[in-house]
Formats: structure tokens, C-alpha cells, sequence
């Protein structure tokens, strides 16, 4: 059975892209052949994907199984407007068909598919429809990725409460930028003191990897 990882984010532009490029290598690099979807994305302008043409060329080169792949293969559901899918959809609903079928397509081709999610948890896609709705629908284990800069303790931990309350497994992965110069003074003591185990994603993928793994 393939093992489905649900990257998220505490909001945008926190490093889901990045953290899913580093998860492909990482398990590639262990035999597995890895895959990608990014469901819904949007700021897609002329067909082109920001997150989803990067994603597809790498997995081209890991997986040599997507090399025919387009980049609609991987990211089925786009929208212009970069907004959330509601707004950008003007209401749209879901077509979870088209969702499942894309993914029923992926699947066939590797072991690890890695599902990229946009935004945070609470991005709403539609009326019934929320991105951690999404991640339930889709019975992925989860990776939340939070920042380091200052407020990521608040951030983390409404975040982590959420996918507790929802039952959603999940691993917790902080991507720190070059200028995240205070976490070690300002939010990290926190965290250690509570016996939370703070991951980094370039530091620790590999442990990242493992817990996933074995959720």
C-alpha cells in the first residue's frame, strides 16, 4: 500500500515546496520511488505552475516513471487568482472525482506519494472544505511545517492543536530561514523546556523521514 505524507504549513510561504523537494530526495535516496501531487494550485497564470512545474522536474529526475507527466498530471485543480481556492474559485465546489483520479493515477507509479497542500490548515477550498479536511479525506499522514521566526510559538501550537483535535497523525518540522538568527534565543527554549522535539527540515530530514515513515 503506498504511503500518503500531507505537507502543511502554519501559513503560506513557509517552505512547503522546499520541505517536499527535500522529503523526494530523501526517500528516493532509500530505493523508494517517490511521487508528487500538488491538488489544487493557484496564481497559475498561462498554464504555468510556480510550485508545480519545480515539483514535476524534480520527480522527473527521481522517478523516471513521470517523465511522460505534464504538469496538469500533478497539480489537477488551478485557479488564477493567487488566493485561497475559495475565493479563487468564486465558490466552486471541490471536484473530488477529478482529485481522486489524479491521484489513483499517481499512485500506480510509486511507493511514497507526497501530497503538497496550499497554505495553512485552515484554507478554505470550498463550503464544506477546508485543507485539513482535505488531509482527512485523503487519509494521508501529516508533516506540519512552521517557521522560526518570532510568534512561530503561537503559530506551532494552534496548528498542532488542531490536527490533535482532528485525530490526524502528524510530525512537527521547522524550517528556519538564513535570517532566523533569534530562534535559538527567543522560541526554541520554550520548546525544549516542554519536551517538544524540535526537528529542522534541512538539519534533521532524515528523522523527519523515519517518523513519517512509521506513523
Amino acid at each position: 500500500m503506498n504511503k500518503r505524507i500531507f505537507i502543511t504549513a502554519t501559513n503560506t510561504d513557509i517552505g512547503k515546496t522546499y520541505t517536499s523537494k527535500l522529503l523526494l530526495k530523501e526517500f528516493a535516496s532509500r530505493g523508494f520511488y517517490v511521487g508528487i501531487i500538488k491538488p489544487i494550485e493557484t496564481g497559475v497564470v498561462n498554464g504555468i505552475c510556480p510550485d508545480g512545474d519545480e515539483l514535476l522536474e524534480l520527480v522527473q529526475k527521481l522517478n523516471d516513471k513521470f517523465i511522460p507527466l505534464h504538469v496538469e498530471d500533478i497539480v489537477p485543480i488551478t485557479y488564477e487568482l493567487p488566493a485561497a481556492p475559495f475565493v479563487a474559485s468564486k465558490g466552486e465546489k471541490l471536484d473530488l472525482k477529478r482529485l481522486d483520479t489524479a491521484i489513483e493515477k499517481i499512485e500506480k507509479l510509486c511507493d511514497v506519494l507526497i501530497i503538497e497542500g496550499a497554505g495553512g490548515l485552515y484554507v478554505p477550498i470550498d463550503d464544506d472544505f477546508m485543507m485539513i479536511d482535505l488531509i482527512e479525506y485523503l487519509k494521508a499522514k501529516t508533516l506540519l511545517v512552521t517557521h522560526c521566526s518570532l510568534g512561530c510559538i503561537n503559530d506551532t501550537l494552534l496548528s498542532k492543536k488542531v490536527l490533535e483535535d482532528k485525530n490526524l497523525e502528524h510530525v512537527v518540522a521547522f524550517n528556519c530561514f538564513k535570517d532566523d538568527v533569534s530562534f535559538a534565543k527567543v522560541s526554541e527554549p520554550y520548546f525544549k523546556e516542554n519536551d517538544f522535539e524540535v526537528l529542522k527540515v534541512t538539519d534533521d530530514i532524515d528523522k523527519i523521514c523515519d517518523v513519517l515513515y512509521n506513523l
